[in-house]
């Protein structure tokens, strides 16, 4: 069985380099220019994809709470304002798509609504995600499964039943599944990095990756030690900036070396064969002893 998928002109799956998604998401804050900013830091680190969060508002926001204030850098106003205000314009997309071209970097976006499925299919990204909270909302999986694109599949604050589920609405084909603790940041207790092997085992066909939103850097490259084959994680210029998912993101520096740490983590893998390296030799020939008849 082959457990591996193409997304754009990429491989994913065993065998092949983990795919490294830097999640801009929201943390741009509505601000074009720092969207090109944090596009510019995760190319300079090496990754493989930016992504970002299409809604439709009114749709997307859960009725009861479109009317509640909410402090912001705007002002004092109601969450649906300022879920308008973090969205992107058409226009918009166009000079990020534009911009991700110039700089040879694939760019793709979680839906969180069906309306911005349709709203997405006027730009050639290559995969389209379905978030956590996404993980019920089996209308939406079938439309962004109509497009006929890659699926990735995220599965924070879900039973085991409801990743199943998921799963059999969205067939099994062209399908990455992350396992994910939807807590921002997340304590390590938390994180359950082996559901990375719970998840290999429980769907052996299907690309298993990493979602993380914890502090720091090492429990990303674990993952990928698990077997995990494509990480994401949410990028920042600065952490301390305004907006929910700051405090559990990684600044530009921290990514450049997020990627160094999951490429020499894959490197020293191996193939679990054991041999006898070139450049042990003269060390055996100097330290090994021999001793007795066995």
């Amino acid at each position: 069985m082959t457990r591996e998928l193409k997304i754009g002109n990429q491989m994913v799956g065993d065998g092949h380099p983990a795919y490294i998604i830097a999640e801009i998401g929201i943390n741009h804050n509505g601000d074009l220019n720092i969207a090109k900013q944090m596009i510019d830091a995760a190319v300079h680190a090496g990754v493989n994809a930016v992504k970002f969060q299409k809604r439709t508002p009114d749709v997307a926001t859960p009725p009861d709470q479109q009317t509640q204030m909410r402090e912001t850098p705007w002002g004092y106003i109601t969450y649906l304002d300022y879920r308008y205000k973090v969205e992107f314009s058409e226009e918009q997309y166009c000079e990020i798509d534009k911009h991700c071209k110039e700089k040879g970097i694939t760019w793709l976006v979680s839906v969180w609504d069906q309306p911005s499925v349709d709203f997405m299919e006027k730009f050639d990204t290559p995969a389209y995600k379905i978030p956590s909270a996404s993980l019920t909302d089996y209308g939406l999986i079938r439309k962004a499964r109509a497009t006929g694109k890659p699926l990735i599949l995220s599965t924070g604050m879900s039973t085991i039943e409801q990743i199943r589920q998921g799963v059999r609405i969205a067939g099994e084909e062209n399908l990455v599944l992350m396992h994910c603790t939807s807590t921002y940041p997340c304590e390590p207790e938390e994180l359950n990095l082996r559901m990375v092997e719970s998840l290999r085992r429980e769907f052996p066909t299907i690309p298993i990756g990493y979602s993380g939103h914890e502090v720091g850097l090492v429990p990303s490259s674990v993952a990928v030690a698990l077997g995990a084959c494509m990480v994401e994680r949410h990028l920042t210029l600065d952490r301390a900036m305004w907006g929910s998912d700051q405090a559990a993101s990684v600044e530009p520096g921290g990514f450049e070396r997020l990627v160094k740490y999951i490429r020499v983590s894959e490197a020293a893998l191996g193939d679990g064969v054991k041999k006898v390296y070139a450049s042990e030799l003269g060390s055996m020939k100097r330290l090994r002893r021999v001793n007795g008849d066995d």
